[in-house]
């Protein structure tokens, strides 16, 4: 089944009097359960494209659909509830609240949810201990290492459960041996059926997922899997 559907999604953006398209007819389709990287340099239209697939922009041009429903059309409201329903984000600087603890960032989603507070505590508990830090709950995020903090931001993304995992180069501010703990989790979650779509400039990092597309100028381009094989975006 297909969770996320991209047909002919184009994206501009004012600059003076001329309009200026940063997308141009993109078209993807993610299948339950896949793991992908979109790969590209600064400028290439990758951050524009996952902020449309996160919902946090709209296109000018095309469609998406998410789980099945098209998103053309809702408000802002609408977004948001997709959003805190559909999607988990994992992004370069960890977002993380610095005067709440590990256990209370990874809840708060499910605050926002309307999720009761024995309810949150308990399942923001289990997120962080499946990603390794069931002895630092009670940490603030100044107390933590970055590669423990971005382990803190993926249990907040994935503590509701959602159909899609958005990480926007998520090893950016992390070392090497942090970067290949994030991505030996990622792997994990991909092996439990998470559907994980990831954005990086790092052919290594790129290289963790099971296919690979490229976006150059805003168009993106062939998707090449693990093993040789080759899919048309």
């Amino acid at each position: 089944m297909a969770i996320l559907k991209l047909f002919d999604i184009c994206k501009d953006y004012q600059q003076g009097k001329e309009p200026v398209r940063v997308l141009k007819n993109v078209n993807l389709t993610v299948e339950e359960g896949e793991y992908l990287a979109i790969m590209g340099p600064s400028g290439s239209g990758k951050t524009t494209l996952m902020n449309i697939i996160g919902c946090l922009d709209v296109p000018t041009s095309g469609s998406y659909e998410l789980d099945g429903r098209d998103l053309k059309d809702l408000s802002d409201d609408e977004l948001a509830d997709i959003r805190n329903q559909k999607l988990g984000f994992v992004f370069q600087n960890f977002h993380l609240l610095p005067k709440m603890t590990a256990l209370d960032n990874v809840a708060l989603p499910l605050l926002y949810g309307g999720v009761g507070q024995k309810e949150r505590r308990e399942r923001a508990a289990e997120a962080l201990k499946s990603v390794g830090l069931e002895e630092r709950m009670d940490f603030l995020p100044n107390q933590l290492s970055g590669g423990q903090c971005q382990r803190v931001a993926i249990a907040r993304a994935m503590v509701g459960k959602p159909k899609l995992l958005l990480a926007d180069e998520p090893t950016g501010a992390l070392d090497t041996k942090a970067g290949n703990q994030i991505m030996e989790i990622f792997r994990a979650l991909s092996n439990e059926g998470m559907t994980i779509l990831m954005i990086t400039h790092e052919p290594a990092i790129a290289a963790c997922a099971d296919k690979i597309y490229h976006i150059l100028d805003g168009e993106l381009r062939t998707g090449e899997t693990v093993g040789g094989k080759s899919h048309e975006a």
